[in-house]
């Protein structure tokens, strides 16, 4: 009689067993899509060297499940800024002057807001045509995506938008690294040294704080302090103020001669820069004679 109890006992947890097994199998065996990117905020950054002409990126789409599509699937993308708003408000709060930007419409191109995943594979995408020059190396770009449902479409809802990000590199510095060039040299004959973190403008062109002035991230602060380097196909390098700075390139210095050059010294490559200039800030003139070096790490 107890082993009749025991048997009867034991047929719910079985039964309960069989149907969450079944549950779990068929969950696992699912064709969920999901929109590729970062755990951080489902960000994905392009960065796109400033070459003056058209960049293609691309926005993707993979299956889960334990096996391939057997047929194809089909989702669809339209522009949703509530990402974007979501991922400000998550950083910055209301200090809105930090909020990352929609990347304006006229710097990309999306011809179809399609992804498809062919039956037998796991991933699909969509390509992107990109304009970056012109962007300001101070601002966040994204362009903020929603994927839709298509009828035999399930869709991850943890990852169902993007933050697709533009940053933008030259061959002298990137948005998307630290590019800090170690300075040396004089100000007004006395021994300086510090170091300076050059930001793109365009193919052949960077921005950086003048002399030993301190590196303040405003607009009005960076405007007043900042120069901008040109460098020539001869390497020759043309100083020029970024934006409200007084300022004169100063040329016949055979030890700082206004000069870019790619260094290999033992197999390390750095890229060196050979300045001499004379600015005035806050009625105060300095001539400069700087040296700028940067390690190539990549």
């Amino acid at each position: 009689m107890k082993r009749k109890y025991i048997a009867m006992l034991a047929l719910p947890l079985v039964l309960t067993s069989c149907k969450d097994n079944e549950i779990f199998e068929k969950e696992m065996y699912k064709n969920v899509v999901a929109l590729i990117s970062s755990s951080y905020h489902n960000t994905f950054q392009e960065v796109v060297p400033l070459t003056g002409e058209e960049y293609t990126g691309y926005i993707a789409a993979s299956s889960g499940g334990t096996d391939v599509p057997a047929s194809n699937m089909v989702i669809q993308l339209e522009e949703d800024k509530a990402a974007l708003d979501n991922y400000n408000r998550a950083l910055y709060d209301a200090d809105e002057k930090l909020y990352a930007k929609l990347l304006p419409r006229d710097k990309y191109v999306i011809e179809d807001y399609k992804i498809q995943i062919n039956a037998g594979e796991r991933t699909g995408r969509t390509m992107v045509k990109l304009h970056a020059d012109g962007l300001s190396p101070d601002s966040t770009y994204f362009i903020s995506l929603k994927a839709t449902e298509t009828p035999g479409v399930e869709l991850n809802t943890k990852k169902n938008t993007i933050l697709y990000q533009i940053q933008i590199r030259n061959d002298y510095a990137s948005q998307a690294t630290n590019s800090l060039y170690s300075m040396t040299g004089a100000a007004n004959e006395l021994v300086t040294a510090g170091n300076k973190k050059m930001f793109p403008l365009t193919k052949n062109s960077v921005r950086l704080i003048t002399g030993t002035e301190a590196f303040e991230n405003n607009l009005e602060h960076i405007n007043k302090t900042s120069m901008v380097l040109e460098v020539g196909e001869d390497k020759k390098v043309t100083i020029k103020p970024f934006k409200d700075l007084q300022m004169k390139q100063l040329d016949g210095d055979s030890r700082y001669p206004n000069t870019y050059t790619l260094e290999e010294i033992y197999g390390r490559k750095f890229h060196v820069f050979l300045l001499s200039y004379e600015y005035t800030y806050n009625k105060k003139t300095i001539h400069m004679q700087e040296e700028l070096r940067m390690e190539i790490t990549n």
